[in-house]
């Protein structure tokens, strides 16, 4: 299993990801969709952002850059980008099932309206595009094929 070469995937998608966020946040895109300040807050810092931060990036650097190391290692062939959106797919549904209603935000955050559901599907599918594909280059640049389309 190629598990730092997920855990490097993870980092840059969450970087991708990061800098999506910030934009969204300058530009005044749904200023109530904080995601970060959302995890501080459910770790009893909310006045703490940089705790959000830190954790936004362990999930997307070590939980799903372990989590893309696994599944790719387990459905060989397919391709890695599907494989990181769909991995990105149900990490959304957790979000919106579970974190969202513990934030406060809601089943679905539909507290915060239908443009929070629909944002953050959005952000989760690019994240996990980039994900399997930064994942698949990277196998390749090792010399192992791998589907990264």
């Amino acid at each position: 299993m190629q598990i730092a070469k997920g855990f490097q995937a993870g980092l840059a998608a969450t970087v991708v990801l990061s800098i999506l966020m910030v934009m969204k946040s300058v530009m005044g895109i749904m200023p109530e969709l904080d995601l970060p300040k959302m995890i501080a807050g459910m770790m009893g810092a909310p006045n703490s952002p940089i705790i959000g931060w830190i954790v936004h990036f362990m999930i997307g650097t070590l939980g799903y850059g372990f989590a893309m190391a696994l599944i790719a290692r387990s459905t060989t062939g397919k391709s890695l980008v599907a494989q990181g959106l769909l991995l990105s797919f149900i990490g959304w549904l957790i979000m919106m099932v579970a974190l969202m209603p513990m934030a406060g935000a809601g089943l679905f955050g539909m507290n915060m309206g239908i443009m929070a559901p629909m944002m953050t599907l959005v952000l989760h599918l690019i994240f996990g595009a980039v994900l399997g594909w930064t994942y698949g280059r990277l196998l390749m640049s090792q010399g192992r094929t791998a589907s990264a389309h």
